[in-house]
């Protein structure tokens, strides 16, 4: 391993948490080290690659932000943004039959991602329970072959029992990615079996400062074993959207793009004008109904 950087050099390194104006980062050897936030410089997110000034043994100053690929974000209770983390490569949204997924849920995220450009994974976990749940009958897991077909990867896995977490180790393996769902759909113990020395990992990041981390509220960036980084964040346990668009919403239907453009008026927003090429597509059995009046009720609750 080589010698740690000296006191008063500037060496770039990897925020791994992220509270207040201070947070831990993982430098260039793998050592990970307090640091705090210059308030000229801004607060950086989990996720962020940055550039620290070595101040003492164990702490140091973050002098520069680098430039992000994207921000994942969540909107408050005014529908303005929050950003959570940063340069992600894969959300991996995690549902259950019991609870039930809430209304439109999917969809909301799916909008989100789109928007941010971050590639989805669809989690089904508790997936044994599918067997003999009526919730499997109902969408949207009576949808699945649906979200496949839209190029959407679903992968089905259990912390209790077969099938497992394998199928979604490959997924994650050798990129950024970070766990949402509802409460109570067995996020922390999905991330535990992705991670099998998340408690450890914690520990050490929460001795790196002395003073904890929160992590009930504090979003961490954990590693997977094999490579990649796993961001678990109790943030954005619920999902809201900020205000967009209906051609923003359209972004995060892709079974829409083909007939955007071909509407009647410019400004169609598909919700009962004229001439409208995506409702008559609706009516051919080119665009799914049930995904269509998703999409209206998103609309809806927009204005």
């Amino acid at each position: 391993m080589p010698p740690s950087p000296e006191y008063g050099s500037r060496v770039p390194a990897l925020v791994l948490v992220s509270y207040g104006y201070q947070g831990i980062a993982e430098l260039p050897d793998g050592k990970r080290v307090d640091c705090v936030f210059r308030r000229s410089v801004g607060r950086p997110l989990c996720g962020d690659r940055v550039e620290l000034e070595m101040t003492d043994q164990s702490a140091c100053a973050v002098t520069a932000i680098s430039p992000r690929k994207n921000v994942f974000v969540r909107a408050d209770r005014q529908k303005r943004k929050q950003s959570i983390a940063s340069n992600l490569d894969r959300v991996a949204l995690v549902i259950a039959p019991r609870p039930a997924p809430s209304t439109d849920l999917i969809e909301r995220y799916l909008v989100a991602i789109s928007s941010l450009g971050i590639e989805p994974v669809l989690v089904i976990n508790k997936s044994e329970l599918l067997v003999s749940d009526p919730q499997a009958e109902t969408p949207p897991f009576s949808c699945i072959d649906d979200y496949r077909a839209l190029g959407y990867p679903v992968v089905k896995v259990s912390c209790k029992t077969e099938p497992g977490v394998d199928a979604l180790l490959p997924l994650l393996r050798g990129a950024t990615s970070i766990l949402v769902g509802q409460s109570g759909v067995g996020k922390s113990s999905l991330a535990n079996r992705l991670v099998p020395d998340l408690e450890v990992q914690t520990g050490t990041l929460s001795r790196s400062t002395g003073k904890g981390t929160h992590t009930t509220t504090t979003t961490i960036m954990y590693s997977i074993p094999g490579g990649g980084r796993l961001i678990d964040s109790p943030g954005v346990w619920e999902y809201g959207l900020w205000e967009v668009t209906a051609q923003e919403l359209c972004a995060g239907f892709p079974e829409f793009l083909p007939f955007l453009g071909s509407c009647r008026f410019n400004d169609c927003s598909h919700n009962g004008e004229p001439g409208c090429a995506v409702e008559k597509a609706v009516g051919n059995g080119q665009i799914r109904r049930w995904r269509y009046d998703s999409y209206q009720r998103l609309l809806e609750q927009n204005r």
